[in-house]
């Protein structure tokens, strides 16, 4: 039956994840007309943003976990209506906490459709974890390169708010539209693919586990919160960028032409960099794929704040750069959990790593306001993100020395003092 071919499935929540892209990665074209009609400060602004991320993150491993037991079917109706009702009633607010409440309510929304598109790649294909977790993560970072130059005709034609309701009405329809048809692989179908990729030895450079946790035991081993340190520090660079990349374009005194420019250029960059690097992680490994493009990220956000503001060119090639080696974030983290924690409970054990990126968004996103406020200058929170970006990349040679976890190792404390 063609809705249990997995390719079938693959192309479904692929075009679920393009079609909320908007929400995150077009969110910089709205910051400056915001902040003019409202007169609202950047600090103000940029704090909706983190609440998008909090609430697309941190109700993850509830969502997550209904829909490993319930199907994604009616997560992703109910994520489609909210994220698109929210999105577009952002055109219509006229104080903080309407706005807030509206940014956050698509937040909920993305959740649901991110989640369940995620787990659903990891169910249905177990072995090509990275490769599969890297279309379906490009589908959300490329996704906003088909929105960007709607939405910047939109805002120069018709203003901020038309481009809300016209870029949150049709994609949330195109979303319900495709809920009808997703759905898990059948039980029998992920026992008879757990066996064939979780031989006792793997000759290979991925090292995939035997045993299947649950959230609650996976919760409870240290290899778990080192990866979740990790996803932290590694987020934080990109979502900086995706939210302030106007303000700093402005901050340059570059044109908006650079800035659509940048912006039309990165979603292209995020997107192949997630399939890139995890069809990489595939042949060369996770934990070294990681060590290289997270220290390649360091780099390129270095070059953000000392090389693009020499130019509009300079500024669109440094965002490039900074988004081809970050968004891989999204792709190595989901097919690791899987190889080390196995996909039977991934889509609850993913969601539960994945509220890191709501932590990396308070710093990304309104801390890094706040302190372009007080210095007057963007240099702290880039030279900051770079560093962590680097700390992350050493953390993955760390990583390649951790062994795989397992549910008769010592408790949390013990294991830990042992790594």
């Amino acid at each position: 039956m063609r809705l249990n071919n997995r390719w079938f499935q693959m192309a479904a929540v692929l075009i679920a994840m393009i079609m909320i892209a908007n929400l995150q990665y077009g969110w910089t074209l709205f910051v400056r007309p915001i902040e003019q009609d409202h007169g609202w400060s950047l600090a103000k602004v940029q704090w909706a943003f983190t609440l998008f991320i909090l609430f697309q993150t941190w109700v993850q491993p509830l969502d997550g976990w209904l829909i490993d037991r319930l199907g994604p079917r009616i997560f992703f109706t109910i994520g489609a209506i909210l994220s698109g009702l929210g999105w577009t009633a952002l055109a219509f607010v006229t104080s903080l906490t309407q706005f807030y409440t509206a940014y956050a309510v698509a937040g909920v929304g993305s959740a649901l459709v991110y989640s369940g598109s995620i787990g659903s790649a990891l169910k249905w294909f177990r072995d090509r974890r990275g490769l599969a977790a890297g279309l379906i993560a490009g589908g959300y970072g490329a996704g906003a390169a088909l929105f960007i130059p709607i939405i910047a005709r939109l805002i120069t034609a018709s203003g901020y708010r038309a481009a809300f309701v016209w870029t949150g009405i049709i994609p949330g329809l195109i979303v319900l539209a495709i809920a009808q048809v997703v759905r898990h692989p059948p039980a029998e179908d992920m026992d008879k693919t757990q066996r064939m990729t979780s031989a006792p030895v793997r000759k290979g450079p991925v090292r995939r586990n035997q045993e299947s946790f649950r959230t609650d035991e996976m919760l409870r081993t240290p290899q778990f919160y080192l990866l979740y340190l990790m996803l932290v520090l590694m987020a934080t660079g990109g979502l900086l960028v995706t939210a302030q990349a106007g303000p700093v374009a402005a901050s340059f005194g570059l044109p908006m032409a650079a800035l659509t420019m940048a912006t039309a250029l990165s979603p292209i960059a995020n997107g192949s960099s997630r399939l890139f690097w995890g069809w990489v992680s595939d042949h060369l490994g996770r934990e070294n794929t990681m060590a290289i493009a997270f220290s390649l990220n360091a780099i390129a956000l270095f070059s953000v704040i000392t090389v693009g503001r020499l130019s509009g060119a300079f500024f669109s090639a440094t965002l490039v750069l900074t988004f081809f080696t970050w968004g891989e974030t999204f792709a190595l983290f989901p097919s690791t959990l899987a190889d080390w924690f196995g996909a039977r409970h991934a889509t609850s054990n993913y969601a539960f790593l994945y509220t890191a990126k709501g932590i990396a968004s308070v710093l990304g996103g309104g801390v890094a306001a706040l302190m372009f406020q007080h210095f007057g200058s963007w240099s702290s929170a880039f030279y900051g993100s770079a560093a962590f970006a680097l700390a992350s990349g050493v953390l993955a040679l760390v990583l390649r020395t951790v062994p795989l976890p397992r549910k008769n190792a010592a408790p949390l404390a013990t294991a830990t003092a042992a790594m």
